[in-house]
């Protein structure tokens, strides 16, 4: 019962953050980022699992999020050379490591949403 009430959370949370995204230059990249998290969540609570969905989506999710901290103004400089200042003053992301920033923690985030539902498939 907590799993699905957590499933339908995620999955209406990620198609949210699907739908705001599709104003934005690279929501070709983020809708369908977020629409797989939330079609995966989503089934979950019909007792529909693929762990092996689940286990393809979440290694391209932290491979992406790997490149997001590494990259020129990702992560890494939003933590070092800017000092971290707040992802979420405003909602327009007007400079380039906020809007890493958030990728890659969005990125966490449906990791372990859909890290969540492997690991309650596979026991």
């Amino acid at each position: 019962m907590l799993l699905s009430i957590l499933n339908v959370i995620f999955c209406i949370s990620f198609i949210g953050f699907a739908y705001v995204n599709l104003n934005d230059d690279d929501s070709w990249l983020w809708v369908p980022i977020y629409m797989v998290a939330a079609i995966c969540c989503g089934l979950v609570v019909f007792g529909l699992y693929y762990p092996l969905i689940y286990l393809g989506a979440i290694a391209f999710y932290l491979i992406y999020a790997v490149i997001l901290f590494f990259a020129e103004d990702g992560v890494k400089d939003w933590i070092v050379k800017y000092r971290r200042p707040s992802l979420v003053e405003s909602m327009q992301a007007t400079k380039p490591y906020i809007e890493k920033a958030r990728e890659f923690f969005g990125l966490l985030i449906i990791s372990a949403a859909l890290a969540i539902n492997y690991f309650v498939a596979v026991n």
